[in-house]
């Protein structure tokens, strides 16, 4: 399995909505609101590196309220 850290830039005011939506999607092991440049941070795990590519395409980018991810590979 391979897992991944999932930085997201919410639209004002829609973190929590981008929170709660991640927690119930397959692939997402946690997501949190968080303080600093990014609004939530969720982790992800798939099978291979072209399924976190596919996980971070069609649930995170395309949950409402989300405006750009940054995608880091955990490496150990």
């Amino acid at each position: 399995m391979v897992r991944a850290y999932v930085l997201i830039t919410a639209t004002a005011g829609k973190a929590l909505e981008v929170v709660d939506h991640l927690r119930s999607s397959q692939g997402v092991l946690s997501a949190d609101a968080i303080t600093g440049e990014y609004d939530v941070i969720a982790q992800v795990e798939a099978d291979d590196i072209a399924g976190i590519g596919r996980l971070v395409v069609e649930r995170v980018q395309a949950a409402k309220g989300v405006l750009k991810t940054i995608t880091c590979l955990a490496v150990q």
